[in-house]
């Protein structure tokens, strides 16, 4: 296991435009033509799973086990967002990220925690097979 690597303070960012398939009225999470909630949460999640990506093994990934955001404000389609995730503790396999997400004018429009955990892929996938 690679993890031993990972420490707290590893940061990582990632850049996403707002396109139609991403609003509230297209994803059914609400009925205007803003940021649905579930795509800045995918983002924010994908930002953290990204940030420790490069510290695993080939045969290791890490799964989403808790997440916790408040959308601060909404976007319009063709927005600019940024996501930041910032590594805060290991507890073994477990990793806790710090998670924000802001639009062009540096406005926060997202925060929140998010969990990880590593798992061995195959192994993973093994056990849902039966």
């Amino acid at each position: 296991m690679a993890s031993f690597e990972i420490t707290s303070g590893i940061t990582y960012q990632t850049h996403f435009n707002v396109e139609a398939i991403h609003l509230a009225n297209h994803l059914g999470s609400g009925a205007l033509p803003v940021l649905a909630t579930p795509a800045l949460i995918a983002w924010m999640e994908n930002t953290a799973m990204r940030t420790v990506a490069s510290y695993l093994s080939v045969s290791e990934t890490t799964v989403g086990t808790a997440i916790a955001i408040k959308h601060l404000k909404a976007s319009p389609l063709h927005a600019e967002i940024t996501c930041h995730a910032t590594v805060t503790e290991i507890e073994g396999r477990r990793i806790h990220f710090d998670i924000k997400a802001f639009d062009e004018h540096q406005v926060l429009i997202g925060e929140g925690t998010h969990e990880r955990f590593i798992v061995d892929a195959d192994r993973f996938m093994q056990k849902l097979i039966g």
